[in-house]
């Protein structure tokens, strides 16, 4: 798995939303692994933009942005997810495409909504396809 130096870690960072949004993408991850996806890169890097994961299962690689949330105070997950952030996470995808894709990967943009519940476990949501490239 690929990872940005440092950033994976979270232990120097203030910010409570930085610390909690590393969370849920480990509980992410932890629920990918259980369904038999591999875990690519954790975010991966390029520039100032990263891809918070990318998994693959077989010859199916899915670029995963993900959204902790405690409420929906502010929109679903990927309401939360604007055309220029759509379009940011297909530039950062393509470049990643092009270093380690493989001749037969098939490409897809999936978003995981991790809710903190108060007191209980999180709720993970899996919301594959969540839109195509090129599209707002």
């Amino acid at each position: 798995m690929r990872s940005s130096s440092g950033a994976a870690s979270g232990a120097a960072w203030s910010d409570p939303r930085h610390r909690r949004g590393l969370w849920g993408e480990r509980v992410a991850m932890e629920f990918l692994a259980r369904r038999g996806w591999a875990i690519e890169a954790h975010r991966f890097r390029w520039g100032h933009h990263d891809l918070d994961l990318i998994a693959r299962l077989g010859a199916l690689v899915a670029f995963i942005e993900v959204k902790t949330r405690g409420s929906e105070d502010y929109g679903t997950p990927v309401e939360s997810i604007g055309w220029r952030k759509r379009r940011t996470i297909a530039r950062v995808a393509e470049i990643w495409r092009l270093r380690h894709g493989r001749p037969d990967d098939v490409y897809r943009f999936d978003v995981i909504a991790v809710r903190v519940v108060a007191g209980g476990a999180p709720t993970v949501e899996h919301i594959e396809d969540a839109w195509r490239a090129g599209s707002s």
